[in-house]
């Protein structure tokens, strides 16, 4: 099957188990991998039979902007069921939701969450 990767998908959100985060808010990046059959596109180079890759990152960055909960797996699993319903030519998602800055003493890395969901998995 083919993919189509969308990556460095930036967004502020106010997800997080702490209370501060929740207030304050903080950037989150994600990446996408979208499994999708590209041998229609490839041949009638039309849009109608690719992923709209301007829809999936609207979709995205609005979810980041307007979604309220505790943890990230959670925000990762509502990205991932949010592009199944949208694209229906999207057969399986991965989605890598990145945390940079997380309020952790003493540790400069980064939080990730990866998922892979199908539509098989999501009853679409």
């Amino acid at each position: 099957m083919d993919c189509i990767h969308l990556t460095g998908i930036r967004g502020y959100s106010y997800v997080g188990y702490l209370p501060e985060e929740k207030v304050l808010g903080q950037w989150f990046e994600v990446d996408l991998k979208l499994w999708v059959d590209l041998a229609q596109a490839a041949e009638t180079d039309a849009i109608k039979d690719t992923v709209d890759y301007r829809n999936i990152i609207s979709l995205v960055q609005n979810l980041l902007k307007t979604s309220k909960f505790d943890l990230l797996e959670k925000l990762a699993g509502a990205i991932a069921d949010a592009i199944l319903q949208e694209s229906s030519l999207t057969t399986q998602v991965q989605v890598i939701l990145i945390k940079p800055a997380a309020p952790i003493p003493d540790f400069d890395g980064n939080i990730r969450i990866e998922l892979t969901r199908s539509k098989s998995h999501t009853n679409l």
